[in-house]
């Protein structure tokens, strides 16, 4: 025997004799032994009938010995065998030249565990680890122990695989499941003693049932067969099952699954409920590889509400209908077209526990819109082009408003006085810049009950305004930035307005006449302004080494003309209806509005205000990466900004508003606050008189004021769901369609997924806002405000069994918000959820057992809500 340490040879196989070639020095007397030492390379020669040569390559890392006189060659630690398309590797390989077989298995290390399976790759397959093979790479043939493989999304695990040269596979003892473990547990799988897998199907003998490893062989038939085609099937999707206070018992999500070609597919579903509840829906998704994908989704429901037979009883019926589209920029360079539609009747979601999910945030929305999209750049991207139609629907009072279409057309400013050849800076006249835009809009204000009948489609209104901004930027006095601009606006309408009073039967009447033809309607502004910028350093004041306080002070004069003069035929007379002269505006309700009334010349002010402190760092400042101090943020972006009006007859000082943010416990909490001062009284009616507040000891009154902030007492939580997030983006460029909407669905809804690295999890926050509104019947201003707090959690009952909550509390109405727990079961390739709304108008529970998408089990992060499908 003799050991070769890193040996690599060639053979070549010949039907009619073998001739051993040996390139490495060979004492003579070794050719008497039954053992050949080598060191080299090896070559065996051996043509088929037709003289061609096939060549198979071998490789050991380890070692490797020749058996000369039975022609057999063992082969040590990282073996590799390539013939033709074939590989295989493994940590023992047999190759016996004289029957052209191929032996591999796994060895036993010093531990006792079974190491170094052969992993084979067939032609046209993915690779696949076995527990031991025999392969003849002459006839193609062989036989595996021991092998999972993959068939769309499922796993076939069998003891025994026979593959002939037609690349059809005969298994015994073998096991389907969802499964990727080498010993699966926690399942629902088919056994199938006997069966044959071809390139279309699967045929099985007596195929049964086998739960947490119990075989349900009663549940069998003589013999099955399951198509193979490698692409997505129609099929029946399983329900859940769980209860509602108002609608019973009811069996959620069946349906059926349909697939029309690899471009789109659809789902049909239903939903039914013991007191005459019911809901459907049709969800359909397109993909078009590097050029677009989208899909859209059309619910509908109908809920029962009082006792059948009896007056108020009465049946809801609701629909909603979502569409997105997304369209990859490099299809079309320069072009860009989107879609994301959200309408539907205002009381879908309170009316069907949003579609049966109990969301939260969908059961308290107020509002739905959509938006589709176009838009082109052209001129080397110094024109831009979009257009948009838009929709948005107020859940509580069910108005509906409308932009069909709206657009706009943009053209970068530019310097029309500076020169392409100019040489050194520019003069201040070359500063100057022009730009200009058009919009043009299609509106409709109405009631989600009218939307569609043919009186409501006839009171559109439309227009078009152009806009041309001219300004000049300059630095002055060295610490100065002075800006000035002038403003030209014009707008364009069909249709204007006349108000006057008729004489009917009952008396004196207001009416508003519409009145057809072109009218332009134009005005102009101009303004100019200082801003400087203010730095002030305040000395040590215990830990903290400084503090440094940034005062951005600004101010500007403007103005506008009185364009309600008659000169400009924008406002007309009337007697009003207490018999006064007044004026309204003829373009009064134009999209676009018209030029105010009045003239405008006053001063314009604000300022600005940063302060940070730089503390010193608790930390020896030696160590890698640590600094010696550190910079705090107390006030960022704390603002005052308001207007004084000297062509004003009164009411000249405007409002003051205010706003500003910060972060404490060391940027744990983000805080934002924002108000309203108003520096004038009111009368007894309530209307802001000319008499400022001061006079009466107050400085100004504060009309309104919020304030809000969040905080997560575990920062992990986030820092891990997004590494875990960029981790799986990384190792899967080429996900699926599924795949990619599970991880989006993560980045939308921190709440959707869980992660079990994290054992707990504990977040809340805050928001308030407080007002004041003048009470007529005191006839004095009160104060109000609403304040709500929310919280939400997780924690680990055991590395496999996880809780969650989601509630709140709303202070000003004293009550508790929408409560729900789910419980979480993690069962590695299927999940159980239970979840629980144990009281309220939403009280119910639902229980969902299903197989977990393969992305899922990689990211370690698992489904929270049941009612998401993959």
């Amino acid at each position: 025997m003799g050991i070769n340490e890193g040996y690599s040879q060639t053979i070549r196989t010949q039907s009619s004799n073998i001739s051993v070639q040996d390139t490495s020095n060979i004492t003579p007397d070794t050719t008497k032994n039954h053992l050949k030492l080598t060191n080299g390379k090896d070559t065996v020669v051996m043509k088929n009938e037709s003289g061609l040569e096939t060549v198979v390559t071998i490789v050991a890392n380890d070692s490797s010995w020749n058996e000369v006189s039975k022609n057999i060659i063992h082969l040590y630690s990282g073996a590799k065998v390539k013939y033709q398309e074939f590989e295989l590797s493994a940590d023992y390989i047999r190759l016996d030249r004289n029957t052209n077989m191929l032996y591999a298995s796994g060895v036993v290390d010093h531990t006792g565990k079974y190491v170094g399976r052969p992993v084979v790759l067939f032609p046209n397959e993915t690779p696949k680890a076995v527990d031991s093979l025999l392969y003849n790479y002459k006839s193609q043939e062989g036989k595996t122990f021991g092998i999972m493989t993959e068939e769309d999304g499922g796993y076939i695990q069998a003891r025994v695989l026979r593959k002939n040269i037609y690349d059809e596979m005969s298994i015994q003892n073998a096991m389907y499941s969802t499964c990727d473990l080498p010993f699966p547990h926690t399942h629902f799988g088919i056994a199938i003693p006997k069966g044959l897998i071809t390139h279309k199907q699967v045929i099985a003998e007596w195929p049964h049932l086998v739960v947490q490893g119990i075989p349900f062989k009663f549940i069998t038939v003589p013999f099955g067969f399951f198509p193979k085609t490698n692409k997505k099937q129609a099929g029946f999707l399983f329900p859940s099952f769980g209860d509602d206070v108002t609608r019973g018992f009811g069996l959620r999500d069946f349906g059926w699954y349909l697939t029309f070609n690899d471009y789109w597919d659809s789902e049909l579903r239903g939903s039914f409920y013991s007191k005459g509840a019911w809901e459907s829906s049709i969800r359909t998704n397109y993909l078009v590889n590097y050029k677009f994908s989208g899909g859209f989704n059309i619910r509908f429901a109908s809920t029962p509400t009082g006792v059948e037979g009896s007056d108020n009883y009465k049946r809801a019926k609701d629909f909603n209908v979502t569409w997105t589209h997304t369209q990859r920029q490099e299809a079309n360079p320069g072009t860009s077209f989107s879609a994301s539609v959200n309408f539907g009747t205002s009381s879908y979601f309170q009316n069907s526990g949003a579609g049966s999910t109990y969301n939260y945030q969908e059961l308290t929305r107020n509002n739905m819109s959509s938006s589709i999209s176009y838009g082109k750049v052209f001129a080397d991207g110094k024109v831009n082009f979009t257009s948009s139609a838009t929709h948005r629907q107020d859940m509580s009072s069910g108005k509906v408003d409308l932009e069909l279409p709206q657009f706009s057309l943009n053209v970068s400013t530019f310097n029309p006085f500076d020169s392409k050849d100019r040489v050194g800076e520019q003069k201040w006249y070359q500063r100057i810049t022009v730009g200009y835009s058009l919009q043009g809009r299609n509106s409709l204000s109405t009631g989600d009950s009218t939307i569609f009948s043919k009186q409501t489609l006839q009171q559109f209104t439309n227009g078009f305004q152009h806009n041309i901004p001219v300004s000049l930027s300059l630095n002055a006095f060295k610490h100065f930035q002075f800006n000035t601009s002038v403003n030209y606006t014009e707008r364009w309408y069909l249709q204007t307005i006349r108000n006057y009073r008729a004489n009917e039967i009952n008396g004196y009447i207001n009416v508003k006449d519409t009145v057809g033809g072109f009218r332009r309607a134009y005005d102009y502004s101009m303004s100019s302004g200082l801003s400087t910028k203010v730095y002030g350093m305040y000395p040590k004041i215990g830990k903290i080494e400084a503090i440094r306080h940034v005062v951005t002070p600004s101010i500007n004069f403007n103005y506008r003309p009185d364009f309600g003069d008659p000169k400009y035929g924008f406002y007309r007379e009337w007697i009003n209806q207490d018999g006064r002269l007044s004026k309204y505006s003829i373009f009064e309700g134009a999209i676009f509005g018209g030029p105010s009334a009045g003239e405008q010349m006053g001063i314009g002010f604000s300022i600005d205000n940063n302060i940070e402190a730089k503390v010193k760092n608790k930390g020896d400042s030696t160590e890698t990466g640590n600094k010696a101090f550190k910079k705090v943020p107390i006030l960022q972006g704390l603002t005052f900004s308001g207007n004084y009006n000297f062509a004003a007859d009164s009411l000249k000082l405007s409002t003051i508003s205010f706003s500003g943010r910060t972060s404490i416990f060391n940027e744990k909490i983000n805080l934002n606050f924002n108000g309203t001062f108003d520096p004038y009284q009111l009368d007894n009616q309530g209307q802001r008189v000319d008499r400022f507040a001061i006079k009466n000891g107050h400085l100004a009154r504060l009309t309104n004021f919020g304030l809000s902030f969040d905080y997560s007492f575990n920062p992990d939580a986030n820092k891990s769901r997004n590494n875990n997030i960029d981790s799986m983006r990384n190792q899967m460029p080429n996900m699926t369609k599924e795949q990619a909407e599970a991880l989006s669905r993560i980045s939308r809804d921190p709440n959707a997924f869980v992660d079990f690295n994290i054992p707990w999890n504990l977040a809340g926050s805050f928001s308030l806002q407080y007002f004041k509104r003048f009470d007529t019947e005191v006839r004095r201003e009160r104060s109000d405000y609403t304040a709500t707090i929310n919280l939400h959690g997780d924690v680990n009952v055991t590395p496999k069994w996880k809780i969650q909550f989601n509630s709140g509390y709303d202070i000003r109405q004293k009550e508790v918000a929408m409560t729900n727990f789910s419980i979480y079961r993690d069962l590695h390739c299927w999940d159980m959820s239970v979840g629980w709304v144990p009281f309220g108008r939403y009280q119910s529970y639902n229980i969902t057992i299903r197989a977990k998408a393969s992305v899922l089990q990689d990211l370690k992060l698992t489904k929270r809500n049941s009612h998401y499908s993959y």
